[in-house]
């Protein structure tokens, strides 16, 4: 195990400590996310037995935290909405070139992206609007789908472009609308 094993000044105070799942429930993600972000010390955790136990506290100023996209994340999404528009106009077309894409992907992919790509696959075999949610979720979960995509190219050049070009003009992020 990484990161913190357990965080000794974390005081239980009550109902106030939370399993992994229901921190995932918070979180808007998998409990196997929630116990990655304690292995990896970005969330604090007690022991009780052999199980985790979280503070409600940790989890809001973690789901606060992570609330508010970073640049990057912002444009990343933004193309995502391009993208889900290409899908929901094209569904047969671009679920084949995902699912061919992530056959490219996989033999490369270890540990966590791994895990993500197992994820896109569960979802392009899917409903659409499963893949339209998860492709524009602004939670962590969805922001880690988008950091794996299997939608690389599914944009022309000149369409990536104009997307840009139309974020950058319209950013929400940035007071004035403008970089």
């Amino acid at each position: 195990m990484r990161g913190v094993a357990s965080d000794p000044n974390l005081q239980p105070r009550g109902d106030e400590l939370l399993t992994t799942g229901e921190a995932a429930k918070i979180l808007n993600c998998t409990r196997q996310h929630v116990v990655d972000l304690c292995d990896r010390g970005d969330l604090p955790y007690t022991t009780v037995g052999t199980h985790r136990r979280i503070s409600r506290e940790n989890v809001e100023a973690l789901k606060t935290r992570t609330d508010r996209l970073s640049r990057d994340e912002r444009r990343s999404l933004w193309l995502a909405y391009v993208v889900a528009g290409r899908i929901a106009t094209e569904p047969e077309r671009m679920i084949g070139d995902a699912l061919r894409h992530l056959d490219k992907m996989r033999p490369n992919a270890r540990g966590q992206a791994k895990r993500w790509l197992d994820e896109w696959t569960r979802l392009l075999n899917g409903p659409v609007d499963r893949i339209l949610a998860a492709l524009t979720d602004r939670s962590l979960r969805g922001r880690e789908l988008r950091q794996n995509s299997p939608f690389a190219g599914a944009l022309t050049e000149e369409q990536r472009r104009t997307a840009l070009e139309a974020w950058r003009s319209h950013d929400v992020g940035n007071p004035r609308g403008r970089r």
